[in-house]
């Protein structure tokens, strides 16, 4: 089993942690180790997927979607890989963040 990896980055709302779970092919908010959002992905040789984002209805409306998904593309980055933005969310994401537009997969 692959150990989680926590990012302490920018301030997040509630006592929210973004993790890395790469046993269940997702990045997970949790709160007091219950998940109340997620992106799944899923690696392929030349890019990773990412086609579904869910957050919970508790905890819509905070941002935690948004934080997921910079915190899996800037990892994507830093990794040297690409994103193949499935998730109309994600794909939503990457037109407010023209930052990021280097790093998506082109077919």
């Amino acid at each position: 089993m692959a150990p989680s990896r926590r990012y302490p980055t920018y301030p997040r709302p509630m006592s929210v942690q973004i993790v890395d779970n790469p046993d269940r092919s997702r990045y997970e908010a949790q709160e007091d180790g219950t998940v109340v959002a997620y992106v799944e992905y899923d690696r392929h040789e030349d890019f990773t997927a990412f086609p579904h984002t869910e957050v919970s209805r508790d905890h819509r409306g905070q941002g935690l979607a948004g934080m997921l998904v910079r915190q899996a593309m800037d990892d994507i980055r830093e990794s040297g890989d690409k994103a193949y933005p499935l998730c109309p969310y994600v794909k939503e994401w990457f037109t407010k963040h023209p930052e990021y537009e280097d790093i998506i997969y082109r077919v």
